[in-house]
């Protein structure tokens, strides 16, 4: 189980972000983000995870494709402001992937790019969103038994290397620039949305 290594990301990747992130998105990714862990803990028994990855794997790779298309001058981008109500839609299905297959991130940064906003505050927020949702998903996890004693020793033994990366991450956005920061992050969101993808149908 990935969850307590995540945990461990959160708290170390916190620090170097704090109160940098756009309350607004934080808040109703939240709020929506807790209402999806809720609902999933709920359904977790009939949720077909399998559909659930294929369906955020499509949309992830299909929105890089629009942004690839505008980029081109082959469509016409609009850049839409923050969206309360979206955002509680967009943090209902993030917390349900999250919690289902820790597949919550590309969503969140799907509606998070539309914004254009700054590359510390998009880090910043998605750090403290999924700090809290991680912790919202601590307590059913460990009500269903999903935690065994081989996966936390396994989470024990891979501690440090998750430290390491996360100290890499922090790193690398002080010196990455903006443009070169948001390039990488739809490559990142094509990966995740391909392995979704590929896990989802396979």
């Amino acid at each position: 189980v990935m969850l307590p290594l995540l945990m461990l990301v959160d708290v170390w990747t916190l620090k170097p972000f704090w109160r940098r992130w756009d309350w607004p998105n934080s808040k109703v990714l939240i709020v929506g983000g807790a209402l999806g862990v809720v609902l999933a803990a709920w359904l977790y028994k009939t949720i077909e995870a399998d559909m659930l990855r294929v369906l955020i794997g499509l949309i992830s790779i299909g929105f890089v494709l629009y942004q690839l298309s505008t980029r081109l001058g082959l469509l016409r981008l609009r850049e839409h402001p923050f969206r309360p109500g979206l955002g509680i839609f967009v943090g209902v299905v993030s917390g349900a992937a999250s919690f289902i297959s820790h597949a919550g991130g590309p969503p969140v940064a799907m509606f998070l790019l539309t914004q254009k906003i700054g590359k510390t505050t998009y880090q910043a927020t998605t750090v403290l969103v999924f700090w809290i949702v991680n912790i919202f998903k601590f307590i059913p996890y460990a009500f269903l038994g999903i935690f065994t004693w081989e996966t936390l020793l396994a989470d024990l033994y891979l501690a440090p290397v998750a430290i390491l990366g996360a100290a890499l991450g922090i790193y690398a956005h002080r010196r990455v620039p903006e443009p070169v920061f948001f390039a990488i992050t739809y490559i990142l969101l094509v990966s995740a949305g391909g392995k979704l993808l590929y896990d989802g149908l396979t």
